[in-house]
């Protein structure tokens, strides 16, 4: 079942979007989408960083692009408005 909210992204564009969400009573990850973990390195056993692994009860890939929104640049002119139509 899919969980699904609405997001404002700025990547690759600016647009909103339908994401899923993890599921709130999850018992491996509670509703967090998954878990950080600290490594370390092999040789000296010392911490080299931590991982990002993410729960298998959503993928944090799976969105869908509902509306493009258009670039504004917002001092293009002398009064600070854009020439730019909204769409």
């Amino acid at each position: 079942m899919l969980r699904l909210r609405i997001q404002l992204t700025n990547w690759p564009r600016r647009a909103l979007v339908l994401t899923d969400t993890p599921r709130p009573h999850c018992p491996k990850c509670r509703g967090e989408g998954g878990a950080n973990r600290d490594y370390g390195d092999p040789a000296t056993g010392e911490y080299a960083g931590t991982e990002w692994e993410p729960c298998p009860c959503w993928n944090e890939n799976r969105r869908w692009v509902l509306l493009p929104l258009p670039h504004r640049p917002w001092r293009t002119s002398p009064g600070g408005y854009s020439d730019e139509p909204p769409f």
